[in-house]
Protein backbone atom coordinates (compact mmCIF):
# COMPACT_ATOMS: atom_id res chain seq x y z
CA UNK A 1 0.00 0.00 0.00
CA UNK A 2 1.56 3.46 -0.67
CA UNK A 3 0.76 5.88 1.91
CA UNK A 4 1.78 9.38 2.21
CA UNK A 5 1.54 12.04 5.41
CA UNK A 6 1.83 15.59 5.95
CA UNK A 7 1.30 18.05 8.22
CA UNK A 8 1.12 22.00 8.56
CA UNK A 9 0.78 23.28 5.48
CA UNK A 10 -1.11 26.36 7.27
CA UNK A 11 -2.81 27.40 3.89
CA UNK A 12 -4.03 30.85 4.24
CA UNK A 13 -7.28 32.13 2.47
CA UNK A 14 -6.45 35.91 2.37
CA UNK A 15 -3.06 35.56 0.77
CA UNK A 16 0.18 37.38 0.73
CA UNK A 17 3.45 36.71 -2.12
CA UNK A 18 5.06 33.95 0.56
CA UNK A 19 1.60 32.11 0.76
CA UNK A 20 0.78 32.16 -2.88
CA UNK A 21 4.17 30.60 -3.10
CA UNK A 22 3.41 27.59 -0.38
CA UNK A 23 -0.24 27.11 -1.41
CA UNK A 24 1.21 26.67 -5.03
CA UNK A 25 4.09 24.09 -4.08
CA UNK A 26 1.06 22.08 -1.47
CA UNK A 27 -0.84 21.93 -5.10
CA UNK A 28 2.25 20.79 -7.02
CA UNK A 29 2.93 17.81 -4.42
CA UNK A 30 -0.83 16.77 -4.03
CA UNK A 31 -1.00 16.79 -8.15
CA UNK A 32 2.19 14.70 -8.16
CA UNK A 33 0.08 11.97 -5.54
CA UNK A 34 -2.90 11.43 -8.40
CA UNK A 35 -3.03 7.94 -9.30
CA UNK A 36 0.38 7.37 -7.43
CA UNK A 37 -0.89 7.15 -3.72
CA UNK A 38 -3.52 5.22 -1.95
CA UNK A 39 -4.03 6.80 1.04
CA UNK A 40 -3.25 10.52 1.83
CA UNK A 41 -3.05 11.64 5.89
CA UNK A 42 -3.30 15.38 6.26
CA UNK A 43 -2.07 15.43 10.02
CA UNK A 44 -3.74 18.82 11.13
CA UNK A 45 -2.88 22.41 10.36
CA UNK A 46 -3.45 22.02 6.95
CA UNK A 47 -5.54 25.63 6.97
CA UNK A 48 -4.13 28.09 9.46
CA UNK A 49 -7.93 28.68 10.28
CA UNK A 50 -10.84 26.37 9.16
CA UNK A 51 -14.50 26.86 9.48
CA UNK A 52 -17.34 26.36 6.95
CA UNK A 53 -21.18 27.66 7.57
CA UNK A 54 -24.17 25.95 6.98
CA UNK A 55 -24.32 27.09 3.33
CA UNK A 56 -21.05 29.38 3.05
CA UNK A 57 -16.95 28.05 2.41
CA UNK A 58 -13.89 29.96 2.54
CA UNK A 59 -13.46 30.81 -1.42
CA UNK A 60 -9.79 31.70 -0.69
CA UNK A 61 -9.38 27.63 -0.06
CA UNK A 62 -10.98 26.88 -3.48
CA UNK A 63 -7.72 25.86 -5.13
CA UNK A 64 -6.59 23.31 -2.57
CA UNK A 65 -10.16 22.04 -1.96
CA UNK A 66 -10.44 21.37 -5.71
CA UNK A 67 -7.03 19.37 -5.40
CA UNK A 68 -8.23 17.61 -2.93
CA UNK A 69 -11.63 16.87 -4.86
CA UNK A 70 -9.43 15.53 -7.63
CA UNK A 71 -7.48 13.32 -5.42
CA UNK A 72 -10.69 11.27 -4.38
CA UNK A 73 -11.76 10.69 -7.82
CA UNK A 74 -8.18 9.23 -8.46
CA UNK A 75 -9.53 6.62 -5.54
CA UNK A 76 -6.69 7.41 -3.34
CA UNK A 77 -8.26 7.10 0.02
CA UNK A 78 -8.32 11.12 2.23
CA UNK A 79 -7.78 11.00 6.40
CA UNK A 80 -8.11 14.79 7.87
CA UNK A 81 -6.95 14.81 11.37
CA UNK A 82 -7.58 18.11 13.28
CA UNK A 83 -4.70 20.08 14.23
CA UNK A 84 -4.35 23.34 16.52
CA UNK A 85 -5.67 25.25 13.78
CA UNK A 86 -8.06 23.62 11.46
CA UNK A 87 -10.77 21.82 14.22
CA UNK A 88 -13.73 23.12 13.96
CA UNK A 89 -15.45 20.90 11.26
CA UNK A 90 -19.32 20.53 10.29
CA UNK A 91 -19.61 18.22 6.85
CA UNK A 92 -18.25 19.75 4.09
CA UNK A 93 -14.86 17.51 4.22
CA UNK A 94 -16.67 14.36 4.95
CA UNK A 95 -20.24 15.06 2.69
CA UNK A 96 -18.99 16.83 0.11
CA UNK A 97 -15.25 15.30 -0.75
CA UNK A 98 -15.51 12.23 1.05
CA UNK A 99 -12.38 13.06 3.40
CA UNK A 100 -12.45 10.94 6.68
CA UNK A 101 -12.23 13.75 9.91
CA UNK A 102 -10.68 12.54 12.99
CA UNK A 103 -10.72 14.92 16.26
CA UNK A 104 -7.96 13.53 17.87
CA UNK A 105 -6.16 10.59 16.42
CA UNK A 106 -6.10 8.35 13.44
CA UNK A 107 -5.29 4.41 14.08
CA UNK A 108 -4.84 1.64 11.44
CA UNK A 109 -3.34 -1.56 11.01
CA UNK A 110 -1.55 -0.85 7.60
CA UNK A 111 1.00 -3.57 5.68
CA UNK A 112 0.76 -5.59 8.99
CA UNK A 113 1.98 -2.32 10.99
CA UNK A 114 0.23 -0.81 13.51
CA UNK A 115 -0.39 3.24 12.80
CA UNK A 116 -0.84 5.56 15.25
CA UNK A 117 -1.44 9.06 13.45
CA UNK A 118 -1.67 12.31 15.44
CA UNK A 119 -1.44 16.26 14.95
CA UNK A 120 0.43 16.30 18.35
CA UNK A 121 -0.35 19.67 19.98
CA UNK A 122 -2.42 17.02 22.35
CA UNK A 123 1.06 15.60 23.83
CA UNK A 124 3.77 18.47 23.51
CA UNK A 125 5.34 19.58 27.14
CA UNK A 126 5.24 22.74 28.92
CA UNK A 127 2.37 23.86 27.02
CA UNK A 128 -0.17 24.58 29.89
CA UNK A 129 -1.23 27.75 28.51
CA UNK A 130 -1.79 26.20 25.01
CA UNK A 131 -3.83 23.58 26.00
CA UNK A 132 -6.42 25.89 28.22
CA UNK A 133 -6.88 27.96 25.01
CA UNK A 134 -7.23 24.53 23.10
CA UNK A 135 -10.30 23.55 25.61
CA UNK A 136 -11.62 26.88 25.23
CA UNK A 137 -11.85 27.62 21.44
CA UNK A 138 -13.09 23.68 20.70
CA UNK A 139 -16.25 24.13 23.04
CA UNK A 140 -19.65 23.84 20.93
CA UNK A 141 -20.46 27.05 22.47
CA UNK A 142 -17.65 28.65 21.17
CA UNK A 143 -18.07 27.24 17.65
CA UNK A 144 -22.36 28.43 17.84
CA UNK A 145 -21.51 31.89 18.55
CA UNK A 146 -18.39 31.80 15.75
CA UNK A 147 -21.13 30.52 13.39
CA UNK A 148 -23.95 33.19 13.69
CA UNK A 149 -21.10 35.79 13.05
CA UNK A 150 -20.99 37.54 9.45
CA UNK A 151 -18.44 35.14 8.18
CA UNK A 152 -16.36 38.34 7.05
CA UNK A 153 -16.01 39.39 10.83
CA UNK A 154 -15.70 35.72 11.92
CA UNK A 155 -12.75 35.49 9.89
CA UNK A 156 -10.80 38.79 10.65
CA UNK A 157 -11.69 37.62 14.65
CA UNK A 158 -10.37 33.94 13.89
CA UNK A 159 -7.36 35.68 12.13
CA UNK A 160 -6.44 37.46 15.38
CA UNK A 161 -6.76 34.09 17.38
CA UNK A 162 -4.73 31.88 14.72
CA UNK A 163 -1.97 34.81 14.84
CA UNK A 164 -1.79 34.86 18.52
CA UNK A 165 -1.65 30.78 18.65
CA UNK A 166 1.49 31.17 16.41
CA UNK A 167 3.21 34.04 18.39
CA UNK A 168 3.41 31.71 21.01
CA UNK A 169 5.43 28.87 19.14
CA UNK A 170 8.13 30.78 17.38
CA UNK A 171 11.36 30.22 19.54
CA UNK A 172 13.05 27.63 18.01
CA UNK A 173 14.08 26.39 21.52
CA UNK A 174 10.57 26.28 22.70
CA UNK A 175 9.84 24.24 19.68
CA UNK A 176 12.54 21.62 20.76
CA UNK A 177 11.48 21.71 24.44
CA UNK A 178 7.32 20.72 23.29
CA UNK A 179 9.14 18.15 20.87
CA UNK A 180 10.53 16.67 23.42
CA UNK A 181 6.71 15.64 24.54
CA UNK A 182 5.99 14.29 21.12
CA UNK A 183 9.26 11.92 21.84
CA UNK A 184 8.67 10.91 25.28
CA UNK A 185 4.62 9.77 24.19
CA UNK A 186 5.98 8.18 21.75
CA UNK A 187 8.44 5.95 23.25
CA UNK A 188 5.81 5.21 25.89
CA UNK A 189 2.56 4.64 22.88
CA UNK A 190 5.29 2.28 20.86
CA UNK A 191 4.81 -0.57 23.11
CA UNK A 192 1.14 -0.71 21.41
CA UNK A 193 2.10 0.05 17.86
CA UNK A 194 4.42 -0.07 15.02
CA UNK A 195 4.71 3.04 14.21
CA UNK A 196 3.88 6.61 15.80
CA UNK A 197 3.51 9.22 13.46
CA UNK A 198 3.07 13.75 14.80
CA UNK A 199 2.83 16.68 13.30
CA UNK A 200 2.95 20.43 15.20
CA UNK A 201 6.80 20.73 16.03
CA UNK A 202 7.64 21.26 12.48
CA UNK A 203 10.62 19.53 12.91
CA UNK A 204 10.93 17.18 10.31
CA UNK A 205 12.45 13.33 12.07
CA UNK A 206 12.53 9.76 11.47
CA UNK A 207 13.93 8.00 14.62
CA UNK A 208 13.93 3.86 14.80
CA UNK A 209 13.58 2.53 18.51
CA UNK A 210 13.74 -0.92 19.42
CA UNK A 211 10.41 -1.30 19.32
CA UNK A 212 9.15 0.85 16.21
CA UNK A 213 9.35 4.24 15.10
CA UNK A 214 8.80 7.44 15.52
CA UNK A 215 7.82 10.11 12.87
CA UNK A 216 7.38 14.02 12.55
CA UNK A 217 6.44 15.01 8.76
CA UNK A 218 7.51 18.92 9.41
CA UNK A 219 5.99 21.77 8.10
CA UNK A 220 6.04 23.32 4.12
CA UNK A 221 6.83 26.53 5.67
CA UNK A 222 10.49 25.74 5.77
CA UNK A 223 10.84 22.50 4.96
CA UNK A 224 8.23 21.04 2.79
CA UNK A 225 8.39 17.82 4.21
CA UNK A 226 6.45 14.44 3.94
CA UNK A 227 6.18 10.94 5.23
CA UNK A 228 6.10 8.05 2.90
CA UNK A 229 5.24 4.81 3.72
CA UNK A 230 5.26 1.93 1.08
CA UNK A 231 4.44 -1.53 1.44
CA UNK A 232 5.45 -1.00 5.07
CA UNK A 233 8.32 0.49 4.92
CA UNK A 234 8.60 4.39 6.10
CA UNK A 235 10.75 6.77 4.72
CA UNK A 236 10.96 10.60 5.47
CA UNK A 237 11.33 12.90 2.06
CA UNK A 238 11.02 16.51 1.21
CA UNK A 239 9.20 17.97 -1.95
CA UNK A 240 11.11 19.06 -4.39
CA UNK A 241 9.31 20.73 -7.88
Amino acid sequence: MRVYIASDFHLKFCEKQEDTVCRKRVIAFLDSLIDKADLLILNGDIFDLWFTWKTVIIKGYFPILKKLADLRESDCRIVFIAGNHDFWFRDFLTNTLDIEVYNNNFIETIDKKKIFVSHGDLYTSNDLRYKIFRSIIRNRIIMKIFEILHPDFALGLGKMLSRSSRSRKTSTALYQKKERGLINFAKKKLKDYDIIIMGHSHIPKLEKYENGIYANAGDWIINNSFIKIIDGNIELCKFKQ
